[in-house]
């Protein structure tokens, strides 16, 4: 049985995800922000299904973006075996529709939230000399595309400074594992924030079409009964990470429909592994004991 903390808990990979866990015998405790006012039918949900089904799964009020809470939220908590930085947001337009407060949102929700919680949870990781941090990044991580430039930056952002982690605490006996999920019948589509320049975003008719595009595909794709986009696949990957035993998780695992990355993940695995025996760091690729 880990303790397992999980963020951004009120909806998707998050809220299956603490459901599954639980279920499966792990002491879950599901974070997410606004549990007394706009996710308090979220929080409810989670907390009738644990007492329902006499489950260990808690829910805690957290929000990855502020200091305070994030201390208030972890100071009293066991240490933690394994966390899920899960809690992010898209932000869709052309770079240019964007303002700058609007940009350093996106980062400081999907990069320095995960940066907070990292740092929450380290200090009794190392002191108990093992621990699994598994970092949602998405297929926007490895590719680059038009109307979600910021999206794809933070997420570019993410993947970096997960694997540069993940040499820096294995020797020290804990994990760090990136999950990519691809596009997923989620709310994360509806809730893409969308750069509010009215004039600026007229300028380019080209990424309002690519982005309209996007999602009707997507959504296609949701109706397909076929299509890999059950949120599900992704709770069943952190389930296989977490059931990995310690050093043998891989750093990187895609999810759903990669749209390529599948194919660039195994094309720079070998220049990944130059690199690493240049520094003379091969050592430092997982979890030792």
């Amino acid at each position: 049985m880990k303790k397992i903390l999980i963020t951004g808990c009120s909806t998707g990979f998050g809220f299956e995800a603490a459901k599954y866990l639980a279920e499966k015998g792990h002491h879950v405790f599901a974070s997410m922000r606004n549990v007394s006012t706009s996710n308090a039918a979220a929080a409810k949900a989670l907390r009738d299904f644990g007492k329902e089904n006499n489950l260990n799964l808690e829910v805690i009020e957290l929000d990855v973006t502020s200091d305070k809470s994030v201390s208030k939220a972890t100071k009293n908590l066991p240490t933690v075996d394994v966390l899920i930085n899960n809690a992010g947001r898209g932000f869709g337009g052309a770079i240019e529709t964007f303002s700058l407060e609007e940009c350093q949102a996106q980062f400081d929700l999907n990069v320095l939230g995960n940066i907070r919680m990292i740092k929450a949870v380290l200090p009794n990781m190392r002191a108990q000399k093992s621990g699994l941090i598994i970092q949602l990044s998405s297929i926007a991580g490895r590719l680059a595309v038009p109307g979600f430039g910021i999206y794809c930056a933070s997420k570019w952002a993410v993947e970096a400074m997960s694997e540069s982690l993940r040499y820096e605490v294995g020797p020290l006996g804990i994990d760090v594992s990136i999950v990519q999920p691809g596009p997923f019948s989620t709310k994360f589509l509806p809730n893409v924030i969308i750069g509010n320049e009215d004039e600026v975003t007229n300028a380019y008719p080209h990424i309002q079409a690519f982005n309209e595009g996007f999602v009707a595909n997507s959504e296609a794709a949701f109706a397909n009964r076929d299509a890999p986009t059950d949120p599900m696949i992704v709770v069943k990957i952190f389930e296989d990470l977490i059931d990995a035993p310690a050093g043998q998780r891989p750093l990187r695992t895609e999810a759903g429909l990669d749209f390529g990355v599948k194919a660039i993940n195994e094309a720079l695995e070998p220049h990944r592994s130059t690199t690493m025996n240049m520094f003379q760091i091969t050592d430092w690729d997982g979890a030792k004991g």
